[in-house]
């Protein structure tokens, strides 16, 4: 049987390349559907799928964490009863999206988002059925089949999406790629482990076990959903849809390093941690610390180089209509730093059974967003905004490092290293940049 390292190195290795396709189909369809659709569109889908997410989160007990960390979540019974409360769940949240659709409507103005919000969160019924083989595989640190599954699902969902933007540029485009992505992930992930037959059931020893652990993981989404979704939220009334469209676009380029590491600490570094909770906490936090420092190079590229060339990308292969993006981007880029910092070590405390500190540091974060988004923009308009919004994951990392103090887990020393190189870096291609007659990369923001 192979080890969890090798289990790991090769997990790694599938993300990486799942996620090197996974964005570069993204980023063509993309630059394709800009010239197609117009920015307004991506910002009302945007405003949309915030409220989806919010359901889905307020909502979220935790069931794919329970099975990857219970000891019993390869029996029968405990992922039974897990997929059961899945599908009721996929219920509710529809159910919720047709009461609230209308006060949403009223609220920000376009009676769109009345037939929009429900016909877009019918995906989250759909994916209630999705099959609990998808959280069986991540326990075992089995990602080629999820990561052939994302590819095959981001193929089928863009296919939709280009061939209806082509003859019919509506935001209908939009929203049958959201649902054929649904429908084809529910579909495939059955075939994944067809050994593995999923039945409604109900045991109360384990659905008491997957409440008592989800009890935290409901709280900590929660306030997750407020933290990183409030900002759109708030800018869906203070900017125009047609500049939330193009806010959207420099967000989606400026997540790209802040996606991977929620794929590798989602799949690869919550499972391995959890299979080594049991260690002295010292031990343990070796362990972390030496196989982060690889991860922490890796993302300090990603952002040096989006941070520093991001506006070129921008102005060289969008047209004028996102040209504001360019500017958006790096300072986004540079943002979310502090968030790096934190997933990529925070999943040690939910694996010891800690999630409260990330709970308690997006509960921070919501209140510092909408204190300071309503601020910044009252004070220095759209690039107050911005700015608010690029530095508002302080507030998570100050908390989650605390927690990890208290723990015994604390890496902080490593994250001072970290930045300093990445800060030196920064200067150094910025120096280089004004040297060959590129300009600075913030000298777009007006």
């Amino acid at each position: 049987m192979p080890s969890v390292r090798q289990n790991a190195t090769r997990g790694v290795i599938w993300i990486f390349a799942g996620f090197t396709l996974n964005q570069s189909i993204r980023l063509a369809a993309n630059l394709l559907l800009t010239r197609l659709l117009v920015p307004d569109m991506f910002g009302l889908m945007a405003l949309v799928n915030v409220f989806i997410m919010g359901l889905q989160l307020f909502s979220d007990i935790g069931i794919g964490p329970s099975i990857i960390q219970n000891r019993k979540g390869e029996s029968p019974e405990f992922y039974n009863t897990a997929w059961t409360i899945q599908v009721m769940r996929g219920a509710m949240l529809w159910l919720g999206s047709l009461i609230l659709a209308w006060p949403i409507s009223l609220f920000y103005g376009k009676k769109e988002l009345l037939w929009l919000i429900p016909i877009v969160a019918f995906s989250s019924v759909i994916s209630g059925f999705n099959s609990t083989s998808l959280f069986i595989l991540n326990r075992r640190i089995a990602i080629a089949r999820l990561t052939l599954l994302n590819l095959c699902t981001q193929i089928c969902s863009t296919a939709v999406i280009i061939a209806w933007a082509v003859f019919s540029p509506t935001i209908w485009a939009l929203v049958a790629g959201s649902l054929i992505s649904s429908l084809t992930k529910s579909l495939l992930s059955h075939r994944l482990m067809p050994e593995m037959k999923n039945r409604f059931a109900w045991n109360r020893s384990c659905a008491r076990e997957i409440f008592s652990f989800g009890k935290w993981i409901f709280i900590s989404t929660a306030m997750t959903f407020l933290a990183s979704q409030s900002d759109k939220l708030i800018m869906g009334k203070l900017f125009t849809f047609k500049m939330l469209g193009i806010f959207t676009i420099a967000l989606f380029i400026s997540d790209i390093p802040k996606m991977l590491i929620t794929r590798i600490s989602n799949i690869i570094i919550f499972p391995v941690i959890s299979k080594f909770n049991d260690l002295p906490r010292k031990e343990l936090r070796i362990k972390i610390l030496r196989k982060r420092r690889i991860i922490l190079i890796g993302l300090g590229i990603l952002v040096m180089i989006l941070t520093c060339f991001g506006d070129l990308f921008i102005l060289r292969l969008y047209d004028k209509r996102y040209a504001q993006a360019a500017w958006m981007l790096p300072v986004l880029a540079i943002g979310i730093w502090p968030y790096l910092l934190s997933l990529s070590i925070n999943k040690a405390l939910f694996a010891i059974g800690k999630p409260r500190y990330h709970a308690y540091g997006n509960f921070l974060k919501f209140i510092y967003i909408f204190i300071g988004l309503p601020m910044g923009f009252y004070l220095w308009g759209i690039p107050g905004a911005v700015a608010v919004v690029a530095s508002n994951d302080i507030p998570l990392y100050i908390s989650v490092n605390h927690g990890l103090r208290r723990e015994g887990l604390s890496g902080i020393r490593q994250d001072i290293h970290a930045t300093l190189l990445l800060v030196i870096c920064i200067a150094a291609v910025c120096w280089m940049r004004i040297w060959l007659g590129f300009g600075h990369p913030f000298s777009q923001i007006p």
